[in-house]
């Protein structure tokens, strides 16, 4: 016999509470998008004294030039935000393409796990610097090359091993019988039944890329002073960070807040795939 629970005890359904967590989630994220729109003041133009503290000039203070530090944060976001995204979206096309292709060609498979392999053991610090020593007028371009280098790798094995599974599928042998192509099984047979790996993946890449981009930013690889840029701010006003603790912990927690964001959406978007039971005998 189905028991139905009654109608009081239903939970709402999945679809609108992943609505509101994007709708929620969403809204730093625009703010960064939309930051130059609204800042009270250009990003090179001192308003204060420099580190001074949060007053009526500046509501977060001034950095040690004595520039708005609320106006350079939300100038700061478009071109982080920008950069990570160009970087999950080339790092996760190609890790869907290669790892979809490799799963059904075992040669070409044994040679991308073995070049991941190698790869994977770069440290991100030294791939960085090679990349901008044999690149040395790339600026932003050379560090988003850098990022997807590094990160394609990893996602490429990500791929592989959850299309692997799905290699030896009824549907998939039912294509090669009938005498498909090997780019039409990997993009029509296998990766309709990653979405939720895909989307995770992206989530996951655009969040390493902000911590590549932000490092990198740090080591002032990419941009230069006078730009604003989160990660060049905090080597920027670290040395006044007791006089004016805003102008670090700004961007500080704008880089924080940017990666909870982007994990909160695409965890909010991921396809369930956990099966449930909703009725009982």
């Amino acid at each position: 016999m189905t028991v139905t629970p009654p109608v009081a005890t239903r939970r709402p359904s999945r679809g609108a509470g992943a609505t509101a967590l994007v709708a929620v989630a969403a809204l730093p994220l625009l703010l960064a998008l939309t930051g130059p729109l609204i800042a009270p003041h250009t990003v090179d133009t001192p308003v204060t004294a420099p580190f001074a503290p949060a007053g009526d000039g500046a509501v977060l203070g001034g950095d040690q030039l004595g520039r708005d530090v609320l106006s350079r944060v939300l100038h700061g976001g478009t071109p982080v935000i920008l950069g990570a995204l160009l970087v999950a979206v080339v790092t996760t096309v190609a890790a869907v393409l290669i790892g979809c292709l490799a799963v059904l060609r075992p040669r070409l498979g044994r040679a991308v796990e073995r070049s991941a392999d190698v790869a994977i053991l770069l440290p991100p610090l030294l791939g960085i610097m090679l990349i901008a020593l044999a690149w040395p007028g790339g600026g932003r371009w050379a560090v988003i090359a850098a990022a997807v280098v590094l990160g394609t790798p990893y996602a490429v094995r990500v791929v592989a091993a959850a299309a692997s599974p799905l290699a030896t599928a009824g549907y998939v042998e039912a294509a090669l019988t009938r005498g498909e192509s090997t780019p039409y099984i990997a993009l029509r047979e296998i990766l309709p039944n990653l979405r939720a790996t895909v989307l995770t993946l992206f989530g996951l890449r655009f969040v390493e890329a902000v911590y590549v981009i932000s490092m990198a930013g740090f080591l002032q690889i990419g941009p230069q002073p006078p730009a604003s840029d989160w990660s060049l701010m905090v080597r920027e006003n670290a040395s006044g960070i007791l006089l004016n603790p805003w102008a670090v912990m700004a961007p500080s927690l704008a880089i924080a807040l940017l990666a909870i964001t982007v994990n909160l959406v695409t965890l909010s978007l991921t396809p369930d795939t956990t099966a449930k039971a909703v009725t009982r005998s």
